[in-house]
């Protein structure tokens, strides 16, 4: 347990597969496999999306 940060944070609080895809516009099978990979924290998963969303968009401008 790190003593630095409140247990209450709410950025590491775990986030519902339905709330996180719509969040994000992602799928939700997507979205559960992503808080399955990152764990249920916010922080994780948020970074995980932004990363994922920016790799989308990268690719879609490389498909023109």
């Amino acid at each position: 347990m790190n003593l630095d940060r409140p247990t209450d944070d709410v950025d590491d609080q775990p986030y519902e597969p339905a709330f996180f895809a719509s969040k994000y516009g992602l799928p939700p099978r997507l979205a559960k496999t992503m808080i399955e990979a990152n764990g249920p924290g916010r922080r994780a998963c948020d970074a995980a999306a932004a990363t994922y969303l920016r790799y989308m968009a990268l690719r879609r401008r490389h498909e023109r």
